[in-house]
């Protein structure tokens, strides 16, 4: 018959690990070889994978292919975990993981050595959670409300409430002088990716890299399918410098997810068009910079970005 001690111990464990499988956010733990050896449900729900889908692997093979800003790989050269388990510091960062779907998510990542009790770091314990901005614009609308203003396809804002939001931004750039940009995203050769592999396939490559970009842009920008396999998106920054970083993060994060479905695996890329309001634009001046901007990009070759010259 176990003791009261073993018994103490024994629910602990339980109680710990009731309370971590019940956790919104992701957690996973991996050993000193960062083999991954718990997975709880909030991992499951945020990435789409399963325990077994995971645990025994290690954490460099890529499953979830964490990515930075730029789209650059972390799992074999910046992890966190790995940093964490060589000096015993947390760390928090914001990545990019692909979901098994295939489309990027953006996560809050905290990590934290885990040690034995006489110091020695046995492993480090992962917790992430969903960083995915959050259209605020129709949060809290009643069904009816909300459906007029998104598209069916990718749930992403419609054209009336983008050129709504358009039109605020421009009244604020008039009274205040808050500068903002106008990008344009367009998927590189879609025609052939919906003739070749069908409608449903380019349906889901659309869903797809609605998805990519959603996790890509930050809170405050507006991201809305404007029609077709064309985007737009509404940043806020004050100059040319902040609406190309933001360009480049969605090229980049697009061009490292990847659209599945039915057994088929595709990556899609994307040329972006931009420019930055001026206090002589209306909305058609703008998007007429813009689209000029994308159509050169394409021009010279797609899967590039073009901003238009201020004015």
């Amino acid at each position: 018959m176990p003791d009261s001690q073993t018994l103490d111990s024994q629910f602990d464990v339980a109680f710990h690990k009731a309370l971590v499988d019940n956790l919104v956010d992701g957690v996973y733990f991996v050993d000193p070889g960062r083999e991954i050896k718990y997975w709880n449900p909030g991992a499951e729900r945020i990435t789409g994978y399963g325990p077994g889908d995971v645990v025994g692997h290690r954490c460099f093979d890529n499953i979830l292919d964490h990515v930075d800003s730029q789209g650059y790989s972390l799992c074999r050269t910046e992890c966190p975990l790995a940093a964490t388990m060589r000096d015993g510091q947390p760390r928090e960062v914001s990545v990019w993981l692909r979901h098994a779907d295939g489309h990027r998510k953006p996560v809050l990542v905290r990590t934290a050595p885990v040690r034995s009790v006489d110091g020695t770091i046995v492993g480090a314990v992962e917790v992430f959670s969903d960083d995915s901005a959050l259209l605020r614009a129709v949060a809290g609308a009643d069904r009816a409300s909300h459906d007029a203003l998104t598209d069916d396809l990718t749930g992403l804002p419609n054209r009336r409430l983008f050129d709504a939001a358009l039109s605020g931004r421009l009244e604020n750039l008039a009274r205040y002088g808050w500068r903002f940009g106008l990008l344009i995203v367009d998927i590189d050769h879609f025609k052939g990716v919906n003739d070749s592999l069908g409608h449903a396939f380019g349906d889901a490559a659309l869903a797809g890299v609605a998805a990519s970009l959603s996790g890509a842009v930050r809170t405050g920008d507006i991201l809305a399918r404007w029609g077709g396999d064309e985007f737009a998106v509404l940043v806020e920054s004050s100059n040319e410098a902040g609406l190309m970083e933001t360009a480049a993060r969605l090229q980049a994060l697009v061009a490292t997810s990847q659209v599945r479905l039915g057994g088929l695996s595709r990556t899609v890329q994307v040329s972006i068009g931009g420019a930055l309001a001026g206090p002589v634009d209306s909305a058609a001046t703008l998007f007429a910079r813009a689209d000029g901007a994308l159509f050169a990009a394409k021009h010279a070759g797609r899967n590039r970005i073009e901003i238009s010259e201020p004015v």
